[in-house]
């Protein structure tokens, strides 16, 4: 008699076959509106918020496991648990906002890589956006899952243009070192929504979607592979592939972002260019300053990073909105199976393109998008927090006690951020 086929988890996986939901929703989360982020941020204080890395990285890390853990035990994503377990009110309000400030990032993002692209070669750049936009849909409606999440994995590479421009400029490490360690902190308003912005484009909700939905998908793509709320066996495999992965896509996430918080701080404000606006500002504005090696490295690595985020941002709205309403949901789906999941892709899609053709100010909206994160964080991991400590919804594998403590301090963390950026406004 032949042995029971083990799903992949349970056999020895490659480092590889672990890097999965992890490694794309950390290495999404260096977005081109992420990249004005820490670009705004070095240019404008240097060194003075690279700090604030050290802190996001564990919370950032465990929201992302708690997520996992919720999708790969129950089956559901986050959206589709909210909808099972909670007031219709509370579950709309909060896929409400995540589709708001997904189309405000997808906008953002896609005029980012339009006037990336226009830098490197001329050309009209809202043609580019347009063309963006269409190839990311396209992705979902005729490329295969499995080749989606291959391809996705390979633009990770583009991160590590952001490490390539910190080592091609002089940066004084030194002067790195002291300002993590002893940060020139500040109770100015302008500092204080800088630290909400870093927390919100660290820290997103999105990514809570995007991870929790891709443990639902992989698990059914997996032969034998079941939610543990049914397959309890296959628990303490899939617990350790979900720790590393997350752990090293996070890693990965806050690596990059420090290098980008670096080179805009060792270039432009150390030559008094501190008022950046959008990513593609900042790599004209390093041409100037940092030659045009470093230029070139950072724009290309604006349209890289774009082309992974745009697939998670406009799919993580349609696993949420798909899942608040009960329809068929997956990238695993053909398009025909999936009718409304696969059309909120193309409109999310398409209202990002149509905001760029709009009088609403791109530059704003990379900014006020990264503090609308941060500020529907706070109630989305407080719910998840609650749903991933509920026997009735995890079974027996609600959260240890570490996770519990890193899940509430980040989101005080945020609420602690949030309140104080309001304060300011009010003073």
């Amino acid at each position: 008699m032949n042995a029971p086929t083990r799903p992949p988890e349970e056999q020895a996986p490659k480092l590889l076959q672990l890097m999965g939901p992890g490694l794309i929703s950390g290495a999404s989360d260096d977005d081109p509106s992420g990249i004005a982020t820490y670009s705004q941020v070095g240019a404008h204080f240097g060194y003075g918020l690279a700090w604030t890395l050290l802190l996001s990285y564990p919370l950032m890390a465990a929201t992302q496991e708690i997520s996992a853990r919720i999708g790969r035990v129950t089956g559901f994503g986050i959206a589709g648990n909210l909808r099972r377990h909670y007031p219709n009110w509370l579950s709309r309000g909060i896929v409400s906002a995540l589709l708001v400030t997904n189309i405000a990032n997808l906008g953002a993002d896609l005029g980012a890589m339009g006037a990336a692209v226009k830098l490197l070669i001329a050309g009209p750049g809202l043609l580019y956006v347009c063309l963006f936009g269409l190839s990311s849909a396209a992705l979902g409606l005729f490329i295969r899952y499995a080749n989606i999440i291959a391809t996705l994995r390979w633009l990770c590479l583009a991160l590590f243009s952001y490490v390539a421009c910190a080592f091609a400029v002089e940066v004084p490490w030194a002067e790195v070192g002291r300002a993590v360690i002893w940060p020139p902190l500040s109770a100015k308003p302008e500092y204080v929504m800088a630290i909400v912005a870093m927390l919100g484009t660290t820290i997103s909700p999105y990514l809570f979607f995007w991870q929790a939905a891709q443990e639902v998908e992989d698990s059914k793509e997996r032969p034998g592979s079941r939610p543990l709320i049914r397959a309890p066996e296959q628990a303490a495999s899939a617990f350790a592939r979900i720790r590393v992965d997350t752990r090293l896509g996070m890693a990965l996430s806050h690596l990059v972002a420090f290098f980008i918080v670096v080179t805009t701080a060792a270039t432009l404000h150390a030559h008094g260019v501190t008022n950046i606006q959008t990513s593609a500002e900042a790599a004209e504005a390093l041409r100037a300053v940092a030659g045009h090696f470093t230029f070139v490295v950072f724009a290309a690595g604006i349209i890289g990073t774009g082309l992974l985020a745009l697939p998670v941002l406009s799919g993580s709205a349609a696993y949420a909105v798909g899942e608040l309403f009960s329809w068929h949901v997956g990238l695993t789906r053909r398009p025909y199976r999936a009718k409304a999941f696969y059309a909120v892709i193309a409109a999310a899609t398409a209202t990002g393109i149509g905001l760029n053709f709009t009088t609403i100010d791109p530059v704003k909206a990379l900014y006020w998008s990264a503090v609308l994160n941060g500020m529907v964080a706070v109630p989305v991991i407080i719910a998840m927090m609650h749903l991933s400590m509920r026997p009735a919804v995890m079974a027996g594998f609600t959260l240890p006690p570490l996770l519990k403590i890193l899940g509430w301090v980040a989101a005080a963390a945020m609420a602690v951020a949030v309140l104080a950026m309001v304060a300011t406004w009010l003073v």
